[in-house]
């Protein structure tokens, strides 16, 4: 029986592989740093000894933090979600990702430092567009489309048409 594959997400960054996967883990539970490797041999984008790449998880999820050097951003093509319980716990991860030199965007949706785009997302929200009522779902929608950081207190007041 073999073992099933593991996809696990390849984050490139320019000489801060290290300090950004100790963000990550510092911001998110259920994260660690697992492994940190050295470059055996110089190469393009650093010298012998240098951080090559960090395996660390985020919430459970595997990563590596590659340092791959210059000319590689980040873009809105690829976004990590994650899913919040309540409103505290929203507001604790929106906190992390943009007051510590990220962005706030629109509808759930952040940047940080570096350029990786997150969507926090409480289930509240995912549970209000996937309302079996029409008109309630639409009134969520409605209400996620005129925020920035979601208010769970307005998304359900939404749902209930208050």
């Amino acid at each position: 029986m073999s073992t099933p594959a593991k996809v696990v997400a390849c984050l490139w960054y320019d000489g801060c592989a290290e300090e950004a996967a100790r963000f990550y883990v510092d911001s998110f539970d259920d994260s660690r740093i697992t492994d940190i490797h050295r470059a055996t041999t110089d190469w393009p984008a650093g010298k012998a000894g240098d951080v090559l790449t960090v395996d660390f998880t985020i919430a459970g999820n595997a990563f590596l933090a590659l340092n791959g050097g210059p000319g590689v951003a980040f873009t809105d093509a690829i976004s990590f979600q994650l899913m919040t319980e309540d409103q505290a716990q929203t507001d604790r991860y929106w906190a992390a990702i943009t007051q510590a030199g990220g962005t706030e965007i629109a509808c759930s949706w952040c940047r940080d430092r570096w350029g990786v785009r997150w969507q926090i997302v409480p289930r509240a929200l995912v549970d209000g567009l996937a309302d079996p009522d029409p008109a309630a779902a639409a009134r969520v929608m409605q209400a996620m489309m005129g925020m920035v950081k979601i208010d769970i207190a307005a998304i359900e007041a939404a749902r209930r048409g208050e």
